[in-house]
């Protein structure tokens, strides 16, 4: 059975050395969960709208806009974890996120 620390930094975010995890106020995973939720919805819209035999570039334009919405989500968890994480781990001095957060930059920009 393992014991987990209760402990949060007054940042919001920790991890622990056995498991990285992050612990985003109610108020940031409401706001998070409910976007995703649109998102969600909206993919089930355009899914509906290809089996409706939707004119093609009707269907571009929702994809553009759910594409839109996850990068908003992303931005939104990148600031965070910049913010918070990130900065935690340097002070720790665990400089290797550093190239952690230059990967995940790079997948997100793609």
């Amino acid at each position: 059975m393992s014991t987990e620390s209760s402990e949060v930094p007054e940042s919001g975010h920790c991890h622990t050395e056995n498991a990285r995890k992050s612990h985003h106020s109610d108020k940031m995973k409401s706001n998070l969960i409910s976007r995703l939720n649109r998102v969600e919805g909206q993919v089930r819209g355009i899914k509906g709208l290809i089996e409706k035999d939707t004119y093609c570039d009707d269907v571009l334009n929702q994809i553009a806009a759910v594409q839109s919405a996850l990068n908003s989500v992303g931005r939104l968890l990148l600031e965070g974890h910049m913010k918070s994480c990130v900065i935690d781990r340097i002070q720790s001095g665990e400089h290797e996120v550093i190239d952690e957060l230059l990967v995940t930059v790079n997948k997100l920009m793609k």
